[in-house]
């Protein structure tokens, strides 16, 4: 089954798998629903996302939030694993700029706008904190 989940205004699809009593795992009694559930903005009433739904695209929404547009600030607090810019470098809207480790999951951090690298104010291995400036531009 296949599920959307959002963290911090990064957007994921995750493949989850239902494990049944049969496979050595105990079979838990449902819970019972005093009340039908209300489906949430953009869901049908079965809970499932209409079909004509566009595919999840990673992006980093909270940097340009976080920042002004001409800086990126890290949306979550882990490591950095890689650098994909360098001082000068032309970017693009949406260019994956460098990637960090938060509890064994991978986050690409895009630019959000196009612009002229002016600095990279962190290295890897760095340890960085929600809202720290990663990059800014020209």
């Amino acid at each position: 089954m296949k599920l959307r989940i959002t963290v911090h205004g990064t957007a994921y699809e995750v493949e989850v798998e239902v494990l049944d009593a049969g496979d050595g795992f105990p079979a838990a009694p449902l819970p019972k629903i005093a009340q039908p559930l209300t489906p949430l903005p953009g869901m049908t009433p079965a809970g499932i996302a209409p079909a004509a739904a566009a595919p999840v695209r990673p992006t980093n929404q909270s940097a340009g939030a976080a920042g002004s547009s001409d800086t990126v600030n890290s949306p979550i607090a882990g490591t950095v694993l890689e650098i994909k810019c360098r001082v000068g470098d032309r970017i693009e809207r949406n260019q994956e700029l460098l990637v960090i480790e938060a509890m064994k999951m991978e986050t690409s951090i895009a630019a959000p706008a196009a612009g002229v690298v002016k600095s990279v104010d962190v290295a890897v291995g760095d340890a960085v904190r929600e809202g720290q400036i990663l990059v800014q531009f020209v």
